[in-house]
């Protein structure tokens, strides 16, 4: 599966909102699996929209057909958007689908790691961070996947803010020693986002 992590710099709030529910002409396209988003929490206008599809193959024939157009309804809505393709690795739990409904926020981790330790950081993440992950409460699935350049994207689902707050209160400093993290990490941003409903596809 491939994941599509696309962040926005968003100057028409009202105008890009009315955009992205024209997406839902995505329904019906081969290979889409699904397609969410929302605000970010922490950056005020900066919107994230994760996609998902079969295959490369199957991305790379809709961005050559029908992309642009859907696109058109948001143009001039925002400023800098970053695109970014991850190939899917693993389940963080169980079972990961591309559904939003059941879920009210969404955790995007993306890590460069050095490239002596990009073993190491797969292994940690299996052994160490998914288990932390899928036993807390309020955490609904997730995935890890991996991009060229050992560039990696962990998104997480949770019930609430609260709950991934209380995941991270309580666990993360402990775990990232646990999993020698900084010996790992060249670069880790990240952001939590509000998913909004009418961008669900």
């Amino acid at each position: 599966m491939l994941v599509k992590w696309i962040r926005c710099s968003v100057v028409d709030r009202r105008g890009f909102e009315r955009g992205q529910r024209k997406w839902a002409g995505l329904l019906g396209e081969p290979g889409f699996r699904g397609q969410g988003g929302g605000w970010s929490r922490l950056r005020p206008g900066v919107a994230h929209v994760f996609s998902f599809w079969e295959s490369r193959a199957f991305y790379d024939s809709f961005m050559a057909r029908s992309h642009d157009r859907l696109a058109a309804a948001q143009s001039g809505t925002y400023t800098g958007a970053q695109v970014k393709l991850f190939d899917y690795r693993f389940d963080v739990k169980t079972g990961f689908e591309p559904r939003f409904t059941d879920a009210d926020v969404v955790r995007v981790a993306h890590s460069r790691i050095r490239e002596d330790r990009v073993e190491h950081y797969a292994l940690m993440q299996e052994k160490v961070w998914n288990p932390a992950m899928a036993g807390s409460p309020g955490m609904v699935r997730g995935l890890f996947g991996e991009a060229a350049g050992n560039e990696f994207v962990v998104l997480s689902m949770w019930q609430s803010a609260a709950e991934h707050g209380k995941y991270r209160a309580e666990r993360v400093e402990r775990l990232a020693l646990r999993a020698q993290l900084a010996a790992d990490v060249v670069g880790l941003t990240g952001d939590v986002v509000d998913l909004e409903g009418g961008w669900t596809v």
